[in-house]
């Protein structure tokens, strides 16, 4: 197994916990930190076939793959394991599709040699491109309505980046190293762009493996409130919203499971949409201005206390009161309206 970089090498460990299959669900009600439960999956199929070898698996998800193109990633040769951008600020991989067993094929002739570009399937549908996989090998999540997605590979290196949902993920063959850091830690990852992103989230500049403490210097700090965790096959690891999180593919072949979810009503806005909004709307805005703007955002959103409405009629605070499907749809139609002048 690859030894973590020496910077990385004496960070703090995430909380272990004993925590039954039954009682996965009730543990995640209002989890906050993040927290680690090996062997919660042991007994999935596919983690007993990886377990037998990677073949194995490999053999299994063909059994279960639909009849349809999966998306794939594929590294330059050469080029290592770390997808990310190139110095043009491109993606330093290719997408390319096409059926499981070939992508699958593609991997285990390249399982033992070094230094082979990385091929790696992100974020896969379970349901849209499997049938029964997720059946099969699954966790009781209670009422959640997750979106669960399997993640194929070789060696990888995935940035440190943040999720907006909750997030519960599975070690299912292989090795995986997560490196969590907490949300007020942004400043000090170096974020890259918004919009111009890997997988659709911005990522740290900063390469775990060999930090530039010269160009990154107050990464030194993030790493002061760092966590890691190793998790073997059948392990895993909570991670709540907006945690950052770099994640490392260990072994030669790897899959992880993960669940995605918000416990928040299905009517209301991403807050994604908001941030976005909020630069075109007030960003370049002269600084008093923004002061002003801040001071609403705080009485309305922030703070939003009794006295934004204790005055007004319960009937005539409108969006002002807690959203419903209705209010909330009538908000997003007015912002619609908005946006299209």
């Amino acid at each position: 197994m690859a030894e973590p970089a020496p910077l990385l090498a004496d960070l703090p460990s995430v909380k272990e916990e004993s925590v039954a299959v039954a009682d996965i669900d009730a543990r995640l009600k209002n989890a906050k930190h993040p927290f680690v439960v090996r062997g919660l999956a042991a007994d999935w199929p596919l983690v007993k076939a990886g377990l037998e070898s990677s073949e194995a698996a490999r053999k299994y998800l063909i059994e279960h793959r639909r009849d349809r193109a999966f998306t794939v990633n594929i590294g330059t040769p050469g080029g290592g394991d770390r997808l990310f951008y190139d110095q043009a600020m491109a993606m330093n991989f290719q997408m390319a599709e096409g059926p499981l067993e070939g992508i699958l094929e593609g991997i285990g002739a390249n399982e033992e040699k070094n230094d082979t570009p990385v091929i790696y399937l992100s974020a896969v549908d379970m349901d849209n491109y499997f049938d029964g996989l997720r059946e099969a090998n699954s966790l009781p999540l209670g009422d959640r309505k997750p979106i669960e997605s399997i993640w194929i590979g070789t060696r990888s290196r995935i940035a440190a980046h943040n999720d907006v949902p909750d997030n519960l993920a599975v070690c299912a063959v292989g090795r995986r190293r997560f490196t969590l850091f907490p949300p007020e830690q942004l400043a000090n990852l170096y974020a890259g762009p918004l919009e111009n992103t890997p997988a659709g989230r911005p990522i740290s500049m900063v390469d775990f493996r060999n930090p530039d403490l010269d160009a990154y210097p107050r990464f030194q700090e993030a790493l002061s409130h760092a966590l890691m965790a190793e998790l073997e096959p059948g392990d895993a690891i909570f991670i709540p919203s907006l945690w950052w999180h770099h994640v490392e593919g260990l072994a030669p072949f790897n899959i992880l499971v993960n669940y995605w979810w918000r416990d928040t009503p299905a009517f209301l806005g991403k807050p994604e949409d908001a941030l976005f909004h909020a630069i075109l709307a007030l960003r370049d805005l002269p600084d008093d201005d923004k002061e002003r703007w801040r001071a609403l955002f705080d009485h309305y959103i922030f703070a939003n206390g009794d006295d934004v409405t204790d005055h007004l009629p319960e009937e005539a605070r409108g969006i002002l009161a807690p959203l419903t499907a209705e209010t909330a749809g009538q908000l997003r139609a007015k912002l619609l309206r908005g946006l299209s002048r």
